[in-house]
C-alpha cells in the first residue's frame, strides 16, 4: 500500500486542505503485507473523522491501511475540521467541499474510479453524520455508507447535551435549521424512499454504552420501517476507538465490492 499525504487548494473553501490517501501498491517483498494489483482505476472508501480528529486519526488510531491491503479499495481521509459536513451558516461551505468538488479532485489527482457502484463512504460520531448525509442526499454517487456511532439526530444532540449547543448554532444558523430536510437524516431518509430513486446500502454500529445509543437506535428502527437495506450491529462499548477499529474492519468485509 502507499500512503499519501496530500495539501491541495480548495476553490470552495478558499484555502488550503489536506487529506490522507492510501492506494493499493502492487509489490511481491512486502513482509507480513498484502500486495494489490495494477488497476486503471480504483474503487473508493471515503473514511470521515469525528467532530476531535483530523484526516490523520484514522491512521493513527487504527491500522486501516493494514486491514484494505489486498482489497485494491483507495481510502481517501479528508479534513474537514468540526463543520458537521455542512455549508456552516458562519464558517465556510463545508458540504459543497466533500460533496461535489472533493470527489472531482480526487479524481483529477488520482486513479480513482467516478462509479457509484465503486463508491463508498463511512465515518464515525460527526463523519457518522456526514456518511449518512452524503449517501441520503447523494444516492447517485454512493453504493454503500457506513455509520459507526453516528450523530443520527441533530436536535436531540442539541436538547440533551449542553456543551454543543453553540457549536451547533456556529455551524447551522438555527434549531430549525436541524429539522430541515437538508440536514435531517429522518427526513432525508424519508424522502429519499419515497422518490423512487436507487438507494445506498446502508452498514449502522453504535455500542450499548455509547451516549449517543439511543439516538442510533430510534434510526434504526426509522430505517426498518422504510424498508431499508440495512445492516445494523451493536456490541458492548462506549464512544471510543476500541469500538471504532473493531467495526470498521467489519464494515471492509460488508462492502459490495464489485
Amino acid at each position: 500500500m502507499a500512503l499519501i499525504q496530500c495539501d491541495f487548494h480548495s476553490d470552495v473553501l478558499g484555502m488550503a486542505c489536506s487529506m490522507n490517501v492510501i492506494l493499493p501498491q502492487q509489490s511481491a517483498t512486502q513482509i507480513g503485507m498484502t500486495g494489490g494489483t495494477t488497476k486503471a482505476e480504483y474503487p473508493v472508501l471515503y473514511l470521515l473523522h469525528g467532530a476531535s480528529d483530523d484526516h490523520t486519526t484514522w491512521g493513527r488510531r487504527t491500522s486501516i491501511e493494514r486491514y484494505v491491503a489486498g482489497m485494491n479499495l483507495a481510502v481517501v481521509m479528508p479534513n474537514v475540521h468540526r463543520s458537521f459536513y455542512t455549508d456552516m451558516k458562519y464558517g465556510a461551505k463545508y458540504w459543497g467541499f466533500i460533496s461535489k468538488e472533493l470527489p472531482q479532485i480526487v479524481k483529477a489527482l488520482f486513479p480513482i474510479s467516478s462509479q457509484r457502484k465503486d463508491t463508498f463512504v463511512a465515518g464515525l460520531s460527526m463523519g457518522g453524520y456526514g456518511a449518512l448525509k452524503l449517501a441520503l442526499r447523494c444516492p447517485e454517487k454512493f453504493a454503500a455508507a457506513a455509520c459507526l456511532s453516528g450523530v443520527t439526530d441533530i436536535n436531540s444532540l442539541w436538547n440533551e447535551h449542553d456543551e454543543f449547543k453553540k457549536e451547533l448554532l456556529h455551524i447551522f444558523g438555527s434549531t430549525e435549521e436541524f429539522t430541515d430536510s437538508r440536514n435531517d437524516l429522518f427526513k432525508l431518509s424519508s424522502d429519499l424512499k419515497k422518490s423512487g430513486k436507487d438507494i445506498p446500502a446502508l452498514f449502522q454500529a453504535c455500542g450499548t454504552e455509547d451516549f449517543l445509543y439511543n439516538d442510533n437506535i430510534r434510526f434504526r428502527d426509522h430505517l426498518q420501517k422504510l424498508d431499508y437495506d440495512l445492516h445494523y450491529q451493536e456490541s458492548q462499548g462506549t464512544h471510543c476507538w476500541d469500538f471504532w477499529d473493531a467495526n470498521i474492519q467489519d464494515v471492509l468485509k460488508w462492502l459490495p465490492l464489485s
